[in-house]
């Protein structure tokens, strides 16, 4: 028997009866109408299950592409299955940019956007913050299109939909005119440094991320991202972090080419957001990822654990990063309402000796309320999970009216959406 599709990790297998890539939205409409199941694929980049389906796995890449930008209200409306590669570069032919980009910009927009994935800094919010209208084709098959100034509170249930609503044709974003951003990237920053000045530190640019190993008492590389009409940009020392001589990768002993240009060469917004290079094809899932969002109020708390726990984590790591996202009012954002820490890491490729040590970490940041990002390996409870979310009723409702017979729902849906009581 054929193995069928997978993730670009390949530690899923869908279950989809067959893949559908339908080349406009009256094809979607009529597909999406005559089926008992579907879920969108989007890039394939989640690390959980939240794509599975065992009906049809509907591809958006063949959907005409669009990206329209309107200059009077600074938005921009683009195909759901464009990829932030080629949507940044368009915006910025334009002297448009984003907020704020992930760490790989190879993600499909609406995919992002529906699994709150984020980037980093103090004041910005995840990506899914920047949309302002959604283009959906709903389980009759109707083109829906809900708006932050129409709909107002139900569009904040509805922006990071977790494929649950609809299959989304396309997405209004917010935008802003061009900036430019230097990258610096400093070594050597104390474990004990972090945690007394963390405010200061994670303020100290428009994105920093931290990374670490958590092998030793100090992080291993610290990257810090300024616009360049920031006047605190300096190759001075970085809170008791030395520059870099030369351009690192983020994982010890991995070649630097693949990244963004750091040592403070200045550079457009969507060539330094990301951490890796926008013309860089990513390897085929030689990883696992998971994270966990912590409120702010828990970091230093919740830093500790890990610095107790590191010793049983680092055999099967490659590099954890610690970013800051901005609260916001998306109802399944794991920053709804609360400011929060990233906790991320980047695994071994190798299930059976992660797992265990998944479990370790999760167990050590429970007391802390993290919540697992919807696109990545988690094994926390789902009841554990519905109880950090208080609009978790109101989105089951909003998923109900959309979808009343459930044929956007898998097992990742019923496992955390679904009335259990």
């Amino acid at each position: 028997m054929t193995e069928g599709p997978t993730n670009w990790a390949r530690n899923i297998t869908f279950g989809a009866d067959r893949l559908e890539a339908p080349t406009s939205v009256e094809q979607l409409q009529d597909l999406v109408a005559s089926s008992d199941r579907l879920r969108a694929l989007g890039s394939g980049h989640s690390f959980s299950d939240i794509a599975d389906t065992p009906g049809v796995l509907v591809s958006l890449a063949g959907l005409p592409e669009r990206v329209e930008i309107d200059a009077e209200q600074s938005t921009a409306t683009v195909s759901a299955g464009i990829r932030y590669t080629h949507l940044c570069r368009r915006l910025h032919a334009n002297s448009y940019a984003l907020h704020n980009l992930g760490s790989l910009p190879h993600i499909s927009v609406a995919g992002s956007c529906a699994t709150a994935t984020h980037g980093s800094g103090d004041a910005n919010g995840n990506l899914a913050t920047a949309v302002s209208a959604i283009e959906m084709v709903t389980a009759d098959g109707s083109l829906v299109t809900l708006s932050r100034s129409a709909d107002g509170d139900l569009f904040d249930g509805a922006v990071v939909g977790l494929g649950s609503l609809g299959i989304v044709t396309s997405l209004t974003l917010d935008v802003q005119p061009a900036f430019d951003v230097r990258q610096r990237v400093y070594e050597g920053l104390p474990f004990d440094v972090l945690v007394e000045r963390f405010d200061e530190i994670f303020a100290g640019g428009y994105s920093v991320s931290v990374f670490t190993d958590w092998r030793r008492s100090r992080f291993d590389q610290v990257w810090v991202k300024r616009r360049t009409d920031d006047p605190r940009d300096a190759v001075a020392t970085f809170v008791g972090a030395v520059p870099t001589d030369a351009a690192r990768h983020p994982v010890p002993g991995m070649p630097a080419g693949n990244c963004t240009e750091q040592m403070g060469v200045p550079g457009p917004w969507y060539e330094r957001l990301p951490h890796f290079r926008p013309d860089f094809t990513p390897s085929s899932g030689r990883e696992l990822q998971s994270e966990y969002l912590v409120p702010r109020r828990h970091a230093v708390d919740a830093l500790d654990a890990m610095r107790r726990t590191g010793h049983r984590v680092a055999p099967v790591l490659q590099i954890a990063e610690l970013r800051t996202v901005a609260s916001d009012r998306l109802w399944m954002s794991p920053s709804y309402r609360r400011d929060v820490m990233g906790i991320h890491f980047t695994w071994v490729h190798d299930m059976d000796a992660v797992l265990p040590v998944v479990g370790l970490v999760e167990r050590a940041l429970a007391p802390f309320d993290a919540a697992p990002h919807w696109g990545k390996l988690s094994t926390i409870p789902a009841e554990v999970v519905r109880a950090l979310y208080p609009r978790l009723a109101d989105f089951r409702e909003l998923v109900n009216a959309h979808d009343p017979d459930g044929k956007f729902r898998n097992a990742f849906i019923d496992r955390y959406l679904l009335d259990h009581r």
